[in-house]
């Protein structure tokens, strides 16, 4: 059931958040494809729920928090698993941004999350913690962890 609030309301969210949707998504599935299928189902549950539009922060997080579930949901999905992504076979503009980020993929899924929201979405600690419903002591052992391996891998790499 899609919910009466203003449509005008909608679209502003959708056009302030989309980048940062889009880039959580393809973060997480490192594809542009399935990215882009991720952003159009965050914008129906957007149509179909009842997110806090009136508070900024709350949004933020929960268009997050739904943008990762939803992405979550479809690496257990059939379709995930017997597919192979045709970004593989596509370039990123810079040659550096694209090795960096093909080493962030490496990197196990919790840590992709918490390196994306602490460095490209500048949240603090106890922020990540409140979007990834853990304790701040998780995500600063995680973030550790992942600029640890993420420094070992680069430094290996030559970059």
């Amino acid at each position: 059931m899609i919910h009466s609030v203003p449509k005008n309301k909608i679209e502003q969210v959708i056009v302030k958040y989309a980048d940062m949707i889009f880039r959580i998504a393809y973060q997480n599935l490192k594809s542009k494809a399935d990215a882009e299928d991720i952003f159009q189902e965050v914008c129906v549950t957007l149509l179909t729920k009842n997110p806090p539009l009136d508070d900024e922060k709350h949004l933020k997080y929960w268009l997050i928090r739904v943008t990762i579930n939803k992405c979550n949901n479809f690496h257990k999905s059939f379709w995930h698993n017997k597919i192979e992504s045709i970004d593989k076979y596509t370039e990123l503009e810079q040659p550096q941004t694209k090795a960096v980020m093909e080493e962030i993929w490496q990197l196990p899924k919790q840590y992709r999350n918490v390196i994306y929201l602490y460095y490209y979405e500048d949240y603090s600690i106890a922020e990540i913690a409140r979007i990834m419903d853990k304790s701040q002591n998780t995500i600063s052992s995680q973030l550790q962890r992942a600029r640890k391996r993420l420094g070992k891998i680069l430094s290996e790499g030559g970059l």
